[in-house]
């Protein structure tokens, strides 16, 4: 396999690029969020790669992270979600924002991806919830947003007590950043009983 390429860019087409290593150019499919980071032509760039082999070809993917190639790769694992699909996917969000979307279940951010509906959106989420953690820890960690301080404890009862991520993360998104411990738990429960 192929699993990172160094060299020249050549030329930019989006989404496909030519990448020179060594005297040979390969083209490479990226996602915007990888091609917008691109250097100018001539420059050199390393990309994290992923090799697809597939009856009518060879076909080679180019990321400027490994936390996004191990996005698009949980993305190619669900059924039905194809290279051209996992691409647009990445090219609408970025990793963190993928899975801030997995982590509140928010099927909207998804479906104003071209070619995700509602029913794929939804399966996404599903399929991802677990995976992508386990896949990006760093970055589902980040996209919970994690809070400083008092936050973290006002965060950490209001799971204790059995609401779910998404309840405790849309209570604490309302307070105030500087509130303390119990006050806070106290605001979120009330905003959370009005739910």
């Amino acid at each position: 396999m192929i699993g990172r390429l160094t060299g020249t860019l050549l030329e930019k087409n989006p989404p496909l690029i030519l990448l020179d290593v060594g005297g040979v150019g390969y083209e490479v499919d990226v996602p915007m969020s990888t091609f917008y980071n691109l250097p100018a032509t001539g420059q050199k760039v390393t990309l994290h790669t992923h090799l697809a082999i597939r009856e009518d070809g060879h076909f080679l993917y180019g990321f400027g992270s490994e936390d996004e190639r191990g996005a698009f790769r949980q993305l190619l694992k669900i059924s039905g979600i194809g290279a051209r699909t996992a691409l647009s996917v990445l090219s609408g969000m970025s990793v963190a924002e993928l899975a801030q979307a997995v982590t509140l279940q928010e099927s909207g951010r998804l479906t104003k991806v071209p070619g995700i509906g509602k029913k794929t959106a939804e399966r996404l989420l599903l399929e991802l919830r677990d995976k992508l953690a386990k896949a990006l820890p760093a970055v589902a960690a980040t996209a919970i947003s994690a809070p400083a301080g008092a936050q973290t404890d006002i965060a950490h009862a209001l799971l204790a007590l059995g609401y779910n991520e998404k309840e405790a993360l849309a209570a604490m998104k309302q307070l105030p950043a500087d509130i303390g411990v119990s006050e806070g738990i106290r605001a979120a429960l009330k905003l959370l009983s009005k739910a």
